[in-house]
């Protein structure tokens, strides 16, 4: 307990107020004439004062021992009894200190839950790099948790370095996939501590939507404005063929038989072209897939049974592996459509191998499997003579074929399919052949 001993200046305070007042008093007395009864009354009334003045400081005193050992064992009323006057008012300060907590705790945790269901990564570093805070986003993004600064040098090497804001954008590899981050880092100094705000997001989807838009707007221009000539000429080339006579003359026999050669091959390949734009508007027309679960190992099997018996008439050894079957949202319609169009141009390639490599069994496999990001995948490779390095970066982009009678629209056509279901069609080089995987996001 708290004693007044503890408090040796105020004692001595007190005690010299009450001397000097009695050394007063008796001097003024003596004075005046001596002793007497009076000079008795008033130092015992002096000696009562002080006496009362310490059992009141002490009594303080003491309640503040009370006061101070309530809080120390987490009791709210502070040792005050029911009607001590100022229960009241501490339980007026005890409801707002509770209501400010409660108000606190709920906003901490929205903000909480909403760094949770954001796709936005965010990163909170100390001054040391450590990483204090951090969404689940992050390794969603990265594939990968982040613990210091130091794991994001090969993404973001200047988060050391930055003492105030910057932005920027950086290449990275999830997966099979080359992904676009946008990367924004703010420095500022919270409750007295430097902070590094990082925040991470991938820009991938949102270029390839804009690419994808500019080539359906210069399909339709294309294709209206193409369409538009060629319809009549067509209709011009079948018109003059059939309005020739026979009786018609000329000089030359053989050039009355290019004439009528000359109209033909130009209505054909009117009639070719207007087939091809027709084709062609499939890739801006593409519908929005109705996705189902369905699993990969019986998807991939069915095309397996229904090039079974061309490749083994073609002598191709067609194989396939599902070892891994798993259940992923598609549309079966347009995935068959994508897989049918890759194992044709696989069996295509390995029938323009030269004679020199037909002592090598011709190849095509269809595979099923899961990559190090945990993507699901489709893949049809083969062993013919794959695809020139000076043109991969094409291969994608409608209209462009490396085949004579191609259209360019088969890859451009699949590649739209796998990123409409939230995937990516991508080629991967290999020693031999080529190599098209349809990974599932």
């Amino acid at each position: 307990m708290t004693r007044v001993a503890h408090h040796p200046i105020l004692v001595f305070f007190f005690t010299i107020i009450g001397l000097v007042i009695s050394s007063g008093l008796s001097l003024y007395l003596y004075i005046q004439g001596g002793f007497s009864a009076t000079w008795l009354l008033i130092t015992l009334i002096t000696i009562t004062f002080i006496s009362t003045l310490y059992f009141q400081f002490n009594k303080q005193n003491k309640h503040m021992g009370f006061v101070l050992k309530s809080l120390a064992n987490g009791d709210s009323s502070l040792g005050l009894s029911q009607h001590h006057p100022m229960r009241q008012h501490l339980e007026e300060i005890k409801t707002r200190i509770q209501s400010a907590r409660l108000s606190a705790e709920q906003q901490a945790h929205f903000l909480q839950t909403l760094l949770v269901h954001i796709d936005l990564a965010v990163l909170v570093f100390d001054s040391e790099g450590k990483v204090i805070e951090s969404n689940p986003a992050v390794t969603r993004l990265l594939g990968k948790p982040i613990n210091h600064s130091k794991d994001l040098e090969d993404i973001a090497p200047l988060v050391n370095e930055c003492d105030k804001s910057l932005k920027t954008i950086a290449n990275w590899q999830y997966g099979e996939q080359q992904d676009n981050l946008s990367i924004q880092i703010t420095s500022a100094q919270i409750q007295g501590q430097i902070r590094k705000i990082v925040t991470l997001q991938s820009i991938r989807d949102a270029l390839q939507n804009k690419e994808q838009q500019a080539y359906k707007r210069l399909t339709k221009v294309l294709t209206h404005e193409v369409a538009n000539s060629i319809t009549p000429l067509a209709s011009i080339a079948q018109t003059c063929g059939g309005l020739l006579p026979d009786t018609l003359s000329f000089d030359d026999e053989e050039d009355k038989q290019d004439l009528a050669l000359a109209l033909q091959t130009l209505a054909k390949r009117t009639e070719y072209l207007g087939a091809f734009i027709a084709r062609f508007r499939t890739v801006s027309n593409l519908p929005s897939p109705a996705l189902q679960p369905a699993q990969l190992a019986p998807l991939v099997e069915g095309i397996y049974q229904l090039h079974q018996q061309s490749c083994h008439q073609a002598n191709i050894d067609l194989q396939l592996d599902v070892s891994h079957s798993q259940l992923v949202m598609l549309d079966t319609a347009q995935i068959e459509q994508v897989l049918i169009n890759l194992t044709k141009n696989a069996i295509d390639a390995v029938q323009q191998r030269n004679e020199e490599d037909l002592r090598n069994t011709r190849q095509v496999v269809l595979k099923t499997g899961a990559n190090n990001a945990g993507q699901h995948y489709i893949e049809i490779s083969d062993n013919g003579p794959g695809i020139a390095e000076h043109v991969i970066d094409m291969i994608f982009v409608p209209f462009f074929t490396t085949k004579q009678q191609g259209s360019g629209i088969g890859l451009s056509l699949s590649r739209q399919i796998m990123i409409n279901h939230g995937g990516d069609l991508i080629y991967l080089r290999r020693e031999q052949g080529a190599c098209f995987r349809c990974v599932f996001g």
